[in-house]
């Protein structure tokens, strides 16, 4: 099926064509990547509404708290799968040896048309926020800088443009930059007396909602356990490396909505469309809110062009394994980039800002829109695990997750949770993607229709 090596079956069978990733990373190595890879954008407009949604100022880190947890056991349990089977492919290979080639495509369609597309449009959508808190362009103004974002680096990608480590390293620095000025002046100021007026609790129905929004700005811990297989002294440290990045991530979280509230008041801060911009501009006025959303434009629009660059490599990957998406898997050499590839991802994500625009609600409806899709993956993935203990008892696996099987169980139990309220809760958005993801069904049987005849 699959044009690429499978690395863990070569290791397992002695044969020394393949090596295995070698262990260079040291734990504060780990920990830095980790931490770079998961404060993204989405900290600075999912506060608002997690705060909406949880009643009071308590309820609100409480909510930001229980994310880390969650977080923690699922990084653990993906670290264990990424250890045992080293694959280019990640949870794309994990669910075809657990599950089989069908599972797998659905995984690699959703990804293509939901996941990967939608985190796009959702970055687009907070670009587009703070841009218009700069200049804004009428009623629909964060859907038109969105669309011009996705544009104009997908033009830029095919062109070949692509980042130099020093800007993604100043990218990464202004994000930084924002986080803290907005946590020391928001914990430094006088507090705003929207803080201290009464706020209706929200009911207690509404807190799986609230933790979709909390876990989508910890996202990316699943996409760094794979560097678990390249940690110096792997057994002792990715634990270690884990443990201390996600209770920094946990930390700086707790420290900017308490910033939040306490500059904003949970009345005001539920009510934003740019909490960090509506902050600042509290303190310094105009010029304070004009510099944090240039430096979270900027650092949005730098996630933005990183997303779109790895979704267009994975859907490369699925032309070439599947042939009715074969002209996905066409490499042009020059410029050397996947246009096809390309081109068909910024189509999607332009039709998903379309979606939001309709909906008037953006950012929003592009998590209503991911969150099911992604939680259900999240759970296939933990019931992976339990598959693969049993199925394959005798493979030598580096890193064991503590308290086995109670902590994928439990990690299983909270993305079931988390696929319930990411359906229950939400709007047309959640309703579209699960929509696109069943049409996948029927282009796989397509798919292999075709591939028998051939």
């Amino acid at each position: 099926m699959s044009r690429r090596k499978d690395y863990s079956l070569l290791q397992q069978t002695g044969t020394d064509q393949v090596a295995a990733p070698k262990p260079s990373l040291t734990l504060s190595d780990a920990v830095a990547l980790i931490v770079g890879i998961v404060i993204g954008a989405g900290i600075f407009q999912t506060p608002a509404l997690v705060a909406s949604q949880a009643g009071s100022d308590i309820a609100v880190l409480l909510l930001w708290l229980i994310g880390g947890v969650v977080s923690l056991v699922g990084a653990l349990c993906y670290a264990e799968l990424a250890t045992v089977y080293p694959d280019v492919g990640g949870v794309y290979y994990y669910l075809k040896r657990a599950f089989g080639r069908g599972v797998a495509f659905l995984f690699a369609w959703a990804r293509m048309t939901v996941i990967q597309t939608g985190s796009i449009a959702l970055l687009a959508f907070v670009f587009g926020d703070y841009v218009s808190q700069i200049l804004r362009l009428g009623t629909f103004s964060s859907s038109i800088y969105a669309a011009i974002a996705i544009a104009l680096l997908t033009a830029l990608n095919i062109i070949g443009l692509q980042q130099g480590k020093w800007t993604q390293n100043l990218l990464s620095a202004a994000k930084v930059l924002g986080l803290l000025l907005v946590v020391i002046l928001g914990l430094t100021a006088i507090p705003n007396s929207a803080a201290a007026a009464p706020v209706e609790a929200a009911s207690s129905g509404t807190w799986g909602l609230a933790m979709v929004f909390v876990l989508l700005s910890y996202g990316g811990w699943n996409e760094a356990a794979y560097i678990s297989a390249e940690i110096q002294d792997g057994r002792r440290n990715i634990v270690r490396s884990l443990m201390w990045s996600i209770g920094i991530i946990t930390a700086i979280y707790l420290l900017i909505n308490l910033a939040y509230l306490r500059g904003l008041g949970l009345a005001n801060m539920s009510q934003s469309e740019a909490v960090a911009a509506d902050l600042m501009r509290s303190l310094w006025g105009e010029p304070g809110a004009l510099f944090i959303s240039v430096l979270i434009a900027i650092a949005t629009l730098g996630a933005t062009n990183a997303t779109i660059f790895t979704g267009a490599r994975t859907n490369f990957a699925l032309g070439q394994d599947f042939s009715l998406f074969g002209f996905m898997g066409r490499w042009q050499q020059r410029p050397s980039s996947p246009t096809h590839a390309l081109l068909l991802q910024a189509a999607i994500a332009l039709a998903l800002v379309f979606l939001g625009t309709l909906t008037r609600k953006g950012f929003e409806t592009m998590v209503d829109y991911t969150a099911p899709i992604f939680w259900f993956f999240f759970l296939l993935s933990g019931i992976s695990l339990l598959v693969l203990r049993i199925r394959e008892p005798h493979i030598v696996r580096p890193f064991r997750v503590p308290f086995y099987p109670f902590t994928p169980l439990f990690f299983c139990a909270v993305c079931g949770y988390l696929l319930y309220s990411s359906l229950a809760y939400t709007g047309v958005g959640a309703v579209a993607g699960v929509l696109v993801v069943a049409a996948g069904i029927p282009v796989l049987f397509w798919n292999n229709y075709r591939q028998g005849k051939t």
